[in-house]
């Protein structure tokens, strides 16, 4: 196989991620962290564009990386509507849906912008996002949330799930389209899969804070509760989001998003950590007991993955609930940026087609 070099980009909240593979094998990784000042001066965050793309190019040039070798560029998806699962090569319909952000504003946004920019500057390359978080595959029965004004919508870590089901799939010289498993990412954000056949047909949405207790949401929250909260005249809209998603969670107990801080914390005696250690962990086993009944029992394997997974003590409070189901597999962390790069490469060297965004 010629040697084909790709350019992945993935944005987050404080940092952007590049890394540079000819491949399978990265040539280059870099982690550009952005402080609260250098982003406080962007009323929205498609505005930090040029400011983002600057970084990249410069720490490229810095590296002594030769953009126009570069065949492909490949970003983070961002909330775009609803789409299956693949990679999608970056179009017009894509990049008016980026700038406006149809599905609410999200750093991953500017990974499709960027990627198409820098794509555009390069003879020949070509600019494509994978499994964004919209990735929507529900069966219509998971749809219906109990009350016509609402719907339950699929927002989760598609890029790490996918990923980690083909990766597992293959290490047992299996098709991930032919298996049945519950994966669960553990990161800043949880959500909890059932991917039958190739198809994430239930999942909580991660993104709104449903689901188990995380280190930065709070979960599925009782919802006579909430509402009182949303009326009390205590509370701003803005203040109930954050409460939600951002501040819930581990955050709201213990002022802090490091899960390995509080890790340490329970392992050292402190009984509020061992209690909501505890608690995260048990609400992780229900909801991979619910996805165990949504594919009927028929599960070929559960798989934790994402940072928390490297909790020793997490895992084996989740795996202790839910061994009974199926057997328990552990990828702790996550690696996006070869899953993006691995996505790419399987258009190009012509294993899949790109599909297109409308």
């Amino acid at each position: 196989m010629e040697n084909i070099r790709i350019l992945a980009i993935n944005p987050g909240s404080t940092s952007t991620k590049i890394a540079v593979y000819v491949n399978t094998k990265f040539a280059f990784l870099k982690n550009i962290k952005h402080s609260a000042d250098d982003l406080a001066g962007f009323p929205k965050i498609t505005d930090q564009y040029e400011f983002r793309k600057k970084f990249i190019l410069d720490e490229l040039r810095d590296a002594d990386i030769d953009i126009n070798r570069i065949n492909a560029v490949i970003g983070r998806g961002g909330l775009i509507k609803p789409i299956q699962s693949g990679v999608y090569e970056v179009n017009h319909a894509m990049l008016e849906d980026l700038r406006k952000g149809v599905l609410g504003e999200h750093a991953s946004n500017l990974g499709g912008l960027i990627a198409h920019d820098i794509a555009t500057s390069i003879h020949s390359a070509r600019a494509f996002v994978a499994d964004p978080v919209v990735v929507d595959e529900l069966n219509d029965v998971a749809r219906v949330a109990g009350h016509p004004l609402f719907e339950r919508r699929s927002i989760f870590h598609a890029l790490n799930h996918k990923a980690i089901g083909r990766i597992f799939a293959e290490s047992t010289d299996r098709e991930y389209n032919d298996l049945n498993l519950i994966i669960a990412h553990l990161g800043g954000g949880i959500s909890v899969g059932a991917h039958e056949k190739g198809r994430v047909i239930d999942v909580n949405n991660a993104l709104d804070g449903e689901g188990p207790l995380s280190p930065e949401r709070s979960g599925t929250l009782p919802a006579g509760c909430l509402a009182k909260l949303c009326f009390d005249g205590k509370h701003t809209w803005e203040d109930v989001k954050r409460i939600i998603t951002g501040r819930g969670g581990l955050m709201a107990y213990f002022n802090t998003n490091n899960a390995y801080e509080i890790e340490v914390r329970a392992k050292d005696g402190d009984p509020k950590a061992t209690l909501i250690q505890n608690a995260m962990s048990y609400q992780i086993g229900k909801e991979i007991g619910a996805m165990a009944s949504v594919l009927k029992g028929e599960v070929d394997a559960i798989i934790l993955t994402g940072g928390i997974a490297h909790n020793p003590v997490l895992v084996s409070y989740v795996r202790d609930m839910v061994t009974f189901i199926a057997p328990v597999v552990i990828y702790p962390g996550e690696d996006e940026m070869k899953a993006l790069a691995m996505n790419v490469l399987m258009v190009l060297t012509g294993k899949i087609e790109a599909k297109k965004y409308i």
